[in-house]
């Protein structure tokens, strides 16, 4: 239903800075919400930002005020910037569209990109 594409990833020095990238298919605005997760080798995946249809913004503790999620609905496409890149940020980053449907049920969909590796490293 929803096709997702990350991009962006890449190796970067431990202080600087990449910008991933999400494209959806589908309008984002009909998406309740999107989100970025990480995984890192030998760990589970964990939750990085939100962002839902109406613009509300949640982030994971651990990257609070270096990390930003936005959005451009025009582009159906959301964003995470990432700053003071830390070497425990290296994982593989994916982008998830969580969609909830109400009709004679309500019903769940969640979509996932392919994932993008972010390596930080000296």
């Amino acid at each position: 239903q929803v096709q997702l594409m990350e991009s962006g990833g890449g190796l970067v020095q431990p202080g600087g800075s990449l910008r991933l990238s999400c494209a959806a298919s589908t309008s984002i605005s009909s998406i309740n919400y999107m989100a970025w997760y990480r995984q890192a080798p030998g760990k589970e995946r964990d939750l990085v930002a939100t962002i839902t249809y109406d613009g509300s913004i949640n982030y994971a503790d651990s990257v609070k005020g270096r990390f930003t999620i936005s959005r451009d609905t025009a582009k159906n496409t959301v964003y995470l910037q990432m700053g003071s890149l830390k070497p425990e940020d290296t994982a593989v980053y994916y982008c998830n569209a969580h969609i909830i449907v109400v009709s004679t049920a309500v019903k769940e969909y969640d979509y996932w990109g392919q994932g993008t590796q972010v390596t930080v490293s000296s």
